[in-house]
């Protein structure tokens, strides 16, 4: 008899089992033959953050822990809001279910490689390619409509307001040098305004990042293939996405920065010092905040204050 998925309140316990493929990839196999699908050589994927696994070459096997049910709720929603509307692909549903009170989902795999595993060898004409191919992807989905996903939690005014009163502590707690935290209290005393808590909002995903992009080479170089992992998906200001390649791809390269930009459909001028202080609010309230891991080499001695920092990541 194969064994339940037990109960987890919180990430920590949750993770060992999950690093524990042994505990759960029978319960797995036995998901994926109550629907009739075939997982003879299953593989097992270590990151991310739910239990992910190929149940072959043409279909993933995603399994969320009822604390995570909202991942499942993003998932699931978004793939359905934006089936058919993207020129990049990304997954289908082909199967949906409940396991011991765990959701989980089969979906399409997609073909490419990982980004986090080819983006650093990237020739720099193929890294300004595929992030302007970013940019106009994340602008073509937030043309479609959101439909359904309104209704995801928190909205974005409960959410921004939450992440404006954690931001000192957070950031406090992170390591981030006192002379960044000493601007912290001007910026986030204009936050309210500048991250627009009303008005209309677009479908976000969070974390346009290189692991939840799948790249493929084809004519003159590398180009974005898909994208993978909507479980953060939410709604709210449409600039708020333009974070994650900032934060992990451009590198505070002006071309890069330009690329990206113009992609979304932002020229050299809209990069003004209003939208700057924006994106650096933005930033320091993202869901997945830690500047830390700014991938720009030595900004933290480069910069001496926040304004700086931000001119140092969008330079242009």
């Amino acid at each position: 008899m194969t064994a339940s998925l037990p109960t987890f309140t919180d990430y920590e316990p949750f993770r060992a089992f999950r690093a524990d493929p042994a505990q759960w990839l029978p319960i797995a196999r036995d998901i994926a033959r109550g629907h009739g699908l075939a997982c003879a050589a299953p593989h097992v994927f270590s990151t991310g953050t739910n239990l992910v696994i190929a149940l072959d070459e043409k279909l993933i096997l995603k399994i969320f822990p009822p604390f995570l049910r909202a991942q499942f709720v993003s998932e699931r929603g978004a793939l359905a809001q934006l089936r058919g509307r993207l020129r990049v692909a990304i997954p289908e549903i082909v199967v949906e279910g409940e396991r011991d009170g765990w959701p989980y989902l089969v979906i399409t795999r997609l073909s490419g490689v990982l980004g986090a595993d080819a983006w650093p060898s990237l020739p720099e004409a193929d890294k300004e390619r595929v992030l302007a191919e970013v940019g106009e992807t994340i602008a073509e989905v937030q043309r479609v409509a959101v439909g359904p996903l309104a209704s995801v939690e928190p909205g974005w005014d409960i959410f921004m307001r939450g992440q404006i009163e954690g931001c000192r502590a957070r950031h406090a707690r992170l390591g981030l040098p006192q002379k960044f935290l000493d601007g912290l209290d001007d910026l986030l005393r204009d936050a309210s305004s500048l991250v627009a808590l009303e008005g209309p909002a677009v479908i976000l995903t969070g974390e346009y990042i290189p692991e939840n992009f799948l790249l493929s080479r084809s004519g003159p170089g590398w180009h974005l293939a898909g994208l993978i992992d909507f479980g953060d998906v939410m709604t709210g200001r449409r600039e708020y996405d333009l974070l994650g390649p900032s934060a992990f791809m451009t590198a505070g390269m002006p071309r890069r920065v330009r690329s990206l930009f113009e992609g979304f459909g932002y020229s050299a001028a809209d990069i003004n010092r209003d939208l700057k202080r924006r994106l650096m609010v933005l930033m320091l309230l993202h869901r997945a905040s830690d500047l830390r891991k700014i991938c720009i080499e030595g900004w933290q001695e480069r910069a001496t204050n926040l304004c700086e920092l931000q001119d140092l990541l969008w330079p242009i």
